[in-house]
């Protein structure tokens, strides 16, 4: 994959209670990634963007809720997720790695 589009496989990160608590206990980032992307990417899309070594990747799709709008009812779309497990002796940091 070319250099451009690996930046363009992560979209946010995602910092929820739940992903604050996996980051401190088991050394994991929680990334909202490209529906089409594979582990293999989501690795390297990481490792370029913030020079640190990945370990091990988990995706997972996340399901649209059913909603209503007012007398109608939609969907909201389905999204990936990533969680990115750091090598041992890496450590991450969004807010300094911004740059």
């Amino acid at each position: 994959m070319k250099k451009m589009d690996l930046y363009n496989v992560l979209l946010s990160p995602l910092i929820t209670e739940k992903s604050n608590i996996v980051a401190e206990k088991q050394q994991q980032v929680v990334f909202k990634v490209l529906k089409s992307a594979t582990k293999a990417e989501v690795k390297q899309a990481f490792e370029l963007a913030f020079n640190a070594k990945v370990e091990k990747v988990s995706l997972l799709i996340v399901k649209g809720k059913t909603k209503r709008f007012g007398r109608f009812t939609g969907k909201r779309v389905d999204w990936k997720k990533a969680y990115i497990c750091l090598s041992p002796g890496q450590n991450f940091d969004l807010a300094s790695n911004q740059k």
